[in-house]
Formats: structure tokens, sequence, C-alpha cells
């Protein structure tokens, strides 16, 4: 009798950005089934107001809960500097991962003293950016910059048009006039860009992509799958509370996945389907 697949891993995030950790997921644990729901009707996350973004991640993960997953991915910045602390203490045996922006392995790597910050204001506002500072930044210079206007293009598959390319050079300008020569991605959307913020930041700035080691992280908590001889690609379930025709196309052409996705409603500040 073959041995019961894992539970799936339940990912969540305002909108596509999240599925920059699903492309690395697929990396580390190919043989993981996944569900991902995207909070696209309340996109972006950023300026909204903490609580409000705490409500939204709390309901989304008794949803995914509800779908079978026994370990959240919590694949949002903004979402994990306002929600994670109250997530862990509200679902004590969920083993939860959340993002944590970059700033250690920056601070480690830059010659020049100074890292530049891309994320939404949200998570500059955050505990848990002020703790990562505090913790890991000591001795080194922080330009932080937001990009008004880009999640919303990253959502609307625009990734390299000169409309996003000049959003993000009005946000590089102060990095590189600072002299900044490493980049920290503190908002899961921007993986999507990074050729984008490669081309106008120059070849001597190093871009830092945190999908690869909270990929590392799921996968050190998560039960491994089925021996890789046997295992075959995990299933992807898409979910969103905006157009499910529209995020599978947007899905397919970020990841290459996304046959199709289901439609999942907000009712009473709670989740269900239709």
């Amino acid at each position: 009798m073959p041995l019961p697949a894992p539970a799936p891993i339940g990912v969540f995030d305002s909108g596509v950005g999240g599925l920059s950790i699903v492309r690395a997921l697929r990396v580390q644990l190919p043989g993981a089934s996944i569900v991902y729901l995207a909070d696209q009707q309340h996109v972006p996350y950023g300026p909204r107001p903490m609580d409000e973004i705490r409500a939204f991640s709390e309901g989304i993960t008794r949803f995914l809960l509800d779908q079978g997953a026994e370990m959240i991915v919590v694949a949002c910045n903004t979402a994990s500097a306002a929600a994670l602390r109250d997530l862990r203490e509200e679902f004590p045996e969920v083993p939860f991962v959340g993002m944590e922006p970059a700033v250690k392995p920056a601070a480690e790597g830059t010659r020049s003293g100074v890292v530049g910050v891309l994320a939404t204001p949200a998570t500059f506002q955050g505990e848990l950016f002020a703790s990562v500072v505090e913790r890991f930044a000591q001795g080194v210079r922080l330009v932080n910059q937001t990009v008004p206007g880009l999640v919303e293009q990253i959502e609307a598959g625009q990734l390299d048009t000169p409309e996003t390319a000049a959003m993000i050079q009005r946000a590089l300008k102060p990095i590189l006039e600072a002299g900044a020569d490493t980049i920290v991605l503190a908002c899961t959307h921007y993986p999507f860009v990074i050729p984008v913020i490669e081309r106008l930041a120059g070849p001597d700035v190093k871009v830092i992509d945190p999908a690869p080691a909270i990929a590392r992280q799921a996968a050190r908590l998560h039960p491994a799958p089925p021996s890789a001889g046997e295992a075959r690609a995990g299933r992807l379930a898409l979910m969103t509370t905006g157009d499910p025709r529209t995020f599978a196309a947007i899905s397919r052409l970020l990841i290459g996945e996304g046959e199709a996705a289901v439609r999942a409603s907000w009712l009473g500040g709670k989740l269900a389907f239709g």
C-alpha cells in the first residue's frame, strides 16, 4: 500500500507576488502539493492599515487550513510584518514560514557599506523590519525606498515596459546615488522584475532574491514527498478573490504553471468558494 502523500503547503499573498515563492518551492520541493490563495480583491496590501492586513491574514489562514494545509507560507512581506507574530499565537500547532527582509546577507556581503531596500510602506513600518535592522544592520547604511505602482504593474503582467522601468528607476536613483552595491527585495512581487532592476542598477550591484531562502526554510519544516525516483510534480491549486481566468493567465506567464484557478469570496470576514 503506498504511503499517503504529505499534506499540501498553504501559500498566500495579496496577489501574484507569492508565486515567486511557489517557483522557488518547486525547485526545493518538486513533489510537494501547494494550495495558493491570492487576495486580489484587496491587492495591494502595502498601503492598508496593519489591523486590516492582520484580519485578512487570519481569514486566509483558516481557509487554507480548511483545504488541508498543514503548513502556511506567508508569501507576502507586508502580511508577515503585520500578522506573522499574531498568526503563530492564534495557531500554535501550525508551522509558519514568513518573509524576513534579507538584510543580514546584504549587510554581510556589501563592500560599500550601503544597502538599498525596496519594499512597501507597511513593511518598513512593521516591527519585523525594525527587528531585522537592529539585529543585522549595525554599521551599514540602509536606503529604504518604496516603489509606488509597481505591484499593480506586475499584477497586470507589465514586467518590462517603459512605465515599469520608470517606476523602478525613480526608486533606484537615491539608492545608487548613496553608493549602494547591494539591493534587497522586500516584496515578493519584485523578483519578477529582477532583470529590469539589474539592467538599471548596473553590473556592480547585487540584487538579492529572498525566495530561495524561504523555500529552504519551508523544506526544513515540511515532510519530504516520496523519494525523488518516484515523485511526480506536486499539484498546484490556485485560488483568488479576484478574477480566476485572469489570475491563471498571469500565473502561466510568471511561473509557467496554472491551468485554472478557482474563485474564493469574502463573506462576513471569512473566505468561501464561489
